[in-house]
């Protein structure tokens, strides 16, 4: 194989030979689409109703497929893990229980590394799902559900690698994920337990895991004089403070704003009730930092604080913006 010079490609004939694979992928996708059925709803009802784990698994691409499709799944609530075909017939197989069910991929059907795992299926009567091409295949007769990747002509031409075919394997088993995502009710908060680090994990963190509380938490109550909410506000350090009724609810709060909008030399001699601003936006603990977040910069809002409050509108922490900022929220 003679290397071309890169320098003269043509970049016409490369646009359109990327454009011409991303049509067929296209076709293949929308061949799949209207090939759903019956058998795609049994296999969603199958793996909900799973005791143990899905076991994904395939050979080549179609393993690299197998892996992605069970990390997708762990990830947004259905336990799921790969086995490679091959490590099964040398002792992995004691990995899949009866509580399990399997996913097994294989465009033609009729991988040889699957073999050991279809009889291990069939003799302890682990449920097997069949992803493949082949409707008559080795696979697709040994499974309990056959998930049929209707015909698509692969993107490269002669060459047959692989390309159409590992696309609408992916898909499918996206739209498997989300299916059983939408049928569990599984959240972003649930989502956010399996995402902890990076920014996405930055994104779900909880308002809880960010607030100040405790002795930090700034308050003052009702009625009492704006001397000793300056002194309380300045202790804390967090440019606020929050006036609470005789049984703890949050009835106001004074920000730095507050303060120099009110200034005058009689402002000391006033009670927190006449500066504070009523009603103030709060939060819960367990809302995603994100969200919170939105609450601080909707529409023309520049709120820099907001107070974390229980069911009962008791405060229980605060929130400013500095640490949504240092955790990586945007």
């Amino acid at each position: 194989m003679t290397r071309p010079d890169a320098a003269q490609l043509d970049e016409t004939a490369l646009i359109a030979a990327m454009r011409r694979t991303l049509a067929l992928e296209v076709d293949g996708l929308t061949a799949l689409s209207g090939a759903l059925g019956t058998q795609a709803v049994e296999a969603v009802r199958l793996i909900a109703g799973l005791k143990g784990r899905l076991i994904c698994a395939g050979v080549g691409k179609s393993g690299h497929v197998a892996r992605k499709i069970a990390a997708t799944l762990a990830s947004t609530g259905t336990p799921a893990q790969y086995v490679h075909p091959s490590e099964a017939s040398h002792g992995d197989l004691g990995m899949i229980t009866p509580d399990d069910a399997v996913l097994a991929l294989s465009k033609s059907g009729e991988t040889r590394e699957l073999g050991d795992m279809i009889a291990y299926c069939r003799r302890f009567a682990v449920p097997l799902i069949a992803l493949t091409a082949g409707e008559q295949s080795s696979l697709a007769r040994g499974s309990d559900l056959v998930l049929l990747l209707p015909g698509a002509q692969e993107a490269c031409g002669e060459t047959r690698a692989p390309t159409t075919s590992t696309t609408m394997m992916m898909a499918y088993g996206d739209a498997l994920a989300v299916a059983l995502i939408e049928a569990r009710g599984f959240t972003a908060r649930d989502f956010a337990l399996f995402h902890p680090g990076g920014a996405l994990g930055s994104a779900l963190t909880h308002v809880g895991a960010l607030m100040h509380a405790g002795d930090g938490l700034p308050l003052a109550a009702t009625g009492s004089g704006m001397g000793e909410a300056l002194i309380e506000m300045s202790a804390k350090g967090l440019g606020c403070v929050g006036v609470i009724d005789g049984e703890g609810r949050l009835l106001g709060i004074i920000t730095d704003g507050d303060l120099r909008r009110k200034m005058s030399p009689d402002l000391v001699s006033e009670t927190v009730d006449a500066v504070m601003t009523p009603a103030p936006v709060t939060v819960t603990a367990l809302m995603l930092a994100s969200e919170a977040l939105r609450h601080m910069t909707a529409g023309s809002r520049k709120i820099t604080q907001l107070f974390v409050c229980d069911a009962d509108g008791r405060p229980e922490g605060l929130l400013h913006i500095h640490d949504l900022l240092r955790a990586g929220v945007s």
